[in-house]
């Protein structure tokens, strides 16, 4: 993905040291929206800066020393696909809500010691500080250097973030190689098998960073564990987590065998509906909680990192299924400019606050998957 941003480190009344770029872009000539767009870039932008905007005004995403909580479902997946609107629709800076969220992270990251984990054993049961603690330092990790990637350069405090991270990966046990996760029995992010997917995200992004990171000889034996956890547990995967293996295996000759390659895209196969789109539901093989029937209608998630997956992995452009769900994608944005997912926990009340958080990751995975097929 080819985009550029730059950041600034606002933190705590200081620059962190080494940091003096603005947040700021270059002007770009191809800005904004064309007659003949086939997808409307300042609708999708509006929709996840005001999503995001709702998010940081939320009572229960605010945490301690003025910082907001890093979700799964809006923060990260915002954080990744923001970047790229902003240099597409030609913005010369960040907009407000970026800057609010790109500020509490670099805060949390840059006083990691002193920050309160989002959940505790206490207030939600034992184990949840450790989970807490490792998921959201591989978010973070991920968020900053989606920025710095765009820009081309990683950032001092990136590198915290990063350290942070693999100070925290486990060399023992069943999450040898990975992160003890955050496990609420929620899909598609905070369930069982939610470490395996975000561990095979952390290494697409880390693979991707600029300066020639993940060459350097400490972070390579950070990656070759983490390598052998995803080879280890590939096979028991659902399809989605499958396919995050198949967006990290372009840049990780042999994290991925050709044979299970070509199993993935037949079963990717298989599950493209009719219209050209997925749904999660298959891809995630969950059952809801409250035994209502699940989604089968095609969805933005699960099409958009199909979509995404498939590009990354280097899939030919004429290729029919991608075709299709590229297809699929520009032809189901909504007025408002989201993508429509639904819960695969259960069936949510629309007028609640998380019956939108699907539509929030779907809508920036759509993004993502669309820009990368120039």
């Amino acid at each position: 993905m080819k985009i550029k941003v730059s950041l600034i480190c606002l933190l705590s009344g200081g620059l962190i040291a080494g940091v003096s770029l603005a947040r700021t872009l270059p002007v770009v000539g191809a800005a904004a929206e064309t007659p003949n767009s086939d997808w409307s870039r300042q609708s999708a932008a509006k929709y996840l800066d005001d999503r995001e905007t709702w998010w940081q005004n939320w009572p229960r995403a605010q945490k301690d020393q003025g910082t907001v909580c890093v979700s799964c479902h809006t923060q990260l997946p915002y954080g990744m696909a923001r970047p790229i609107l902003q240099h597409e629709l030609g913005e010369t800076s960040m907009t407000p809500a970026d800057k609010v969220m790109m500020d509490s992270v670099e805060k949390r990251v840059s006083h990691w010691s002193e920050m309160i984990p989002f959940y505790s054993d206490e207030k939600s049961g034992p184990g949840k500080t450790v989970e807490a603690h490792a998921t959201e330092s591989v978010l973070n990790a991920v968020i900053l250097a989606s920025y710095d990637t765009a820009q081309g350069h990683l950032r001092p405090i990136t590198r915290i973030a990063f350290q942070n991270a693999w100070a925290l990966q486990q060399d023992i046990g069943e999450w040898n190689g990975a992160w003890i996760w955050q496990n609420f029995h929620l899909g598609p992010w905070e369930g069982e098998e939610s470490g395996y997917q975000c561990a095979a995200l952390l290494m697409a992004t880390t693979l991707n960073a600029p300066d020639g990171y993940a060459k350097e000889p400490e972070i390579v034996t950070h990656l070759n564990r983490l390598r052998e956890f995803l080879r280890r547990g590939y096979a028991s995967q659902p399809v989605m987590n499958q396919l995050y293996v198949l967006w990290a295996s372009a840049k990780a000759p042999g994290l991925l065998m050709p044979a299970e390659r070509k199993a993935l895209l037949a079963a990717l196969q298989d599950q493209q509906q009719a219209d050209g789109g997925w749904n999660t539901s298959n891809m995630d093989e969950r059952e809801r909680k409250d035994d209502s029937p699940a989604p089968t209608e095609s969805d933005g998630y699960a099409t958009g990192i199909a979509v995404l997956a498939m590009e990354e992995a280097g899939i030919p452009r004429h290729d029919p299924m991608l075709q299709r769900g590229l297809a699929w994608l520009t032809a189901h944005q909504q007025k408002d400019g989201a993508w429509n997912a639904l819960s695969i926990n259960k069936k949510r009340d629309p007028a609640s606050d998380p019956a939108l958080f699907m539509q929030d990751a779907a809508t920036a995975y759509a993004v993502l998957a669309l820009e990368n097929r120039k």
